[in-house]
């Protein structure tokens, strides 16, 4: 079977260099798997960080200049020729022993369309104690073989044939905005696709301390709230169906932002800084579902002014 492992890169050499030692030996220990590197920056600057793994081991490289991580994701699924299946990875991201196997045993166990593993946070520096108390970097486990609603490609298997099969991609419409992923898994849910989770496929996500950061973590619940409510629009058809979604999403945020403000007020009067984290960030969440159910959109990702490729800017 011919699996084709995908790590996305956009000027992050330092993460790069260190991901391509770990996921060149976990992929050389599958027969038939190969590693590909897709550089989306405007200029390859990723180039020359791949080209000597490209000699003696199963990696390639391909620059995709067009900006947005859904024109990343579709180089990939292109790039992968005649393999059965791709695995996504980050590349920030450090794979665990027996990661790729676990996958790939979950996939032909269940025969589902995808597999998704759990993604733990180690952080490069000590963050606040706001970072700390609201666990904002611990994501949710569960046990091997749990069917899922939606999933992400920071650790992801998909089954090719039937992504071809049915003729799906990644939407070019959530490039700028993430989600793109969430608009594919619910598209393959709608045509009857299984998506299941693996829990001894292991990343570890390494955080930088540009990242355990209140501001950005407030960002990013604003956007995944807003990125949600519109990947879910994006697949309804049907003018009323979708009306009907609408008013729930912006119900659904609303409450959010409701229940999200009093659980912080609570915590203040009561001293707990756990509960004012958390609370502040569900009404930052809802209040990105809330926006997008009427159509607004959060390019998180947008890029405005170019950087220096030989700069990291994550």
């Amino acid at each position: 079977m011919r699996v084709t492992v995908i790590t996305l890169t956009y000027r992050r050499p330092s993460d790069l260099a260190d991901a391509l030692t770990s996921l060149v030996d976990h992929v050389s220990r599958v027969p038939g798997a190969e590693l590909l590197v897709v550089d989306n920056d405007t200029v390859p600057s990723a180039r020359d960080a791949v080209t000597p793994w490209t000699v003696d081991h199963p990696v390639r490289y391909v620059h995709e200049p067009t900006p947005g991580i859904a024109a990343a994701r579709n180089r990939g699924l292109a790039e992968s020729g005649d393999s059965e299946l791709v695995v996504f990875i980050d590349d920030d991201e450090r794979p665990c022993d027996g990661w790729l196997e676990a996958l790939l045993d979950t996939h032909a166990r269940e025969r589902c369309v995808g597999v998704a593993g759990p993604v733990v946070s180690v952080f490069d520096a000590e963050p606040d104690a706001w970072i700390r108390a609201g666990r904002f970097f611990d994501r949710l486990r569960h046990p091997t073989g749990t069917e899922l609603e939606v999933v992400a490609t920071n650790n992801l298997l998909l089954d090719l044939g039937a992504i071809r099969a049915w003729g799906l991609e990644f939407d070019a419409a959530f490039g700028l905005t993430g989600g793109s992923d969430t608009v594919l898994a619910l598209q393959i849910r709608a045509l009857g696709g299984r998506l299941v989770w693996c829990d001894e496929a292991v990343v570890t996500d390494v955080v930088p301390a540009s990242r355990a950061t209140r501001s950005w973590v407030l960002r990013r619940g604003f956007r995944m709230g807003n990125t949600g409510s519109r990947a879910r629009l994006h697949v309804v058809r049907g003018a009323s169906r979708r009306l009907g979604l609408r008013v729930r999403l912006a119900g659904q945020g609303a409450a959010r932002v409701l229940g999200g403000g009093a659980s912080a007020l609570v915590g203040l009067l009561t001293g707990s800084l756990p509960r004012r984290a958390r609370g502040v960030r569900t009404v930052v969440r809802g209040a990105g579902m809330l926006l997008g159910a009427f159509g607004y959109v959060y390019a998180e990702y947008a890029r405005t002014t170019p950087a220096p490729s030989s700069v990291d800017v994550s």
